[in-house]
C-alpha cells in the first residue's frame, strides 16, 4: 500500500493544536526529560483558530492579524519577521505568497525556501533588508535559524499550512522530515 492510497480513503480533518502537542512528543519524547517535555508544552491560547476554509488566505489573515498595520510599522529589526508561514513545499510557498496580496499590502516578504535560491542568498538578504513576512519550508527555515541568519524573537505569528495536501495528498506533517 502506497501512503497516497491510505490518504485518499481517509477524509481530511482539521489540523487541532492537540495535533502539534503530540507531534512534539512523539519528536521529543525520547531524548528530554519529563521537565523539558514540559516546557515544550503550549496553551490553548497560544493558537488561533484555524481557517475553516470559509476565508481566502488573505481575509483569514486579517481574521487573525487585526492589528497588522501597527504590526508592520513597529518592525525594524533585520534577520527576522513579525509572521513566519510554513508551508510542505516551494510550490505551496509561491501560490500562498500570491493569494495573500490584498492582506500584506507594502509590506516586504521574503521566499525562505530552496528551490532556485541559495541559501547564502537568503542569508544575505535578511541580513541588509528588514522582511515582515517569512514564507518557506521548514527544512529551509531551519537551516537558517542553526545558522543564525533568521532570528524568531520578534515572530509574533506562525502560520502552519496543516491541511493543505500536495498531489500525494499528502499534508506538511505527513511528510516524516518535517
Amino acid at each position: 500500500k502506497k501512503i497516497s492510497d491510505v490518504l485518499q480513503k481517509s477524509a481530511p480533518k482539521p489540523g487541532v493544536p492537540a495535533d502539534l502537542q503530540n507531534l512534539l512528543s512523539q519528536h521529543f519524547g525520547g531524548n528530554r526529560s519529563v521537565i523539558e517535555i514540559e516546557e515544550l508544552k503550549l496553551s490553548d491560547s497560544c493558537f488561533l483558530p484555524a481557517n475553516d476554509l470559509t476565508h481566502s488566505f488573505s481575509s483569514y489573515l486579517k481574521e487573525i492579524c487585526p492589528k497588522w498595520a501597527k504590526l508592520r510599522r513597529s518592525h525594524k529589526e533585520k534577520k527576522s519577521v513579525v509572521m513566519l508561514v510554513l508551508c510542505s513545499s516551494a510550490l505551496r510557498s509561491l501560490e500562498l505568497i500570491k493569494s495573500m496580496t490584498a492582506f500584506k499590502g507594502d509590506c516586504r516578504v521574503i521566499k525562505l525556501f530552496a528551490k532556485h535560491i541559495k541559501i547564502k542568498e537568503q542569508m544575505n538578504m535578511l541580513e541588509k533588508g528588514m522582511f515582515h513576512i517569512g514564507v518557506g519550508t521548514p527544512g529551509r527555515v531551519k537551516a537558517l535559524v542553526e545558522q543564525d541568519a533568521l532570528c524568531l524573537n520578534s515572530t509574533k505569528y506562525m502560520i502552519l499550512d496543516w491541511n493543505w495536501r500536495d498531489q500525494k495528498l499528502r499534508r506538511m506533517m505527513d511528510i516524516p522530515e518535517v
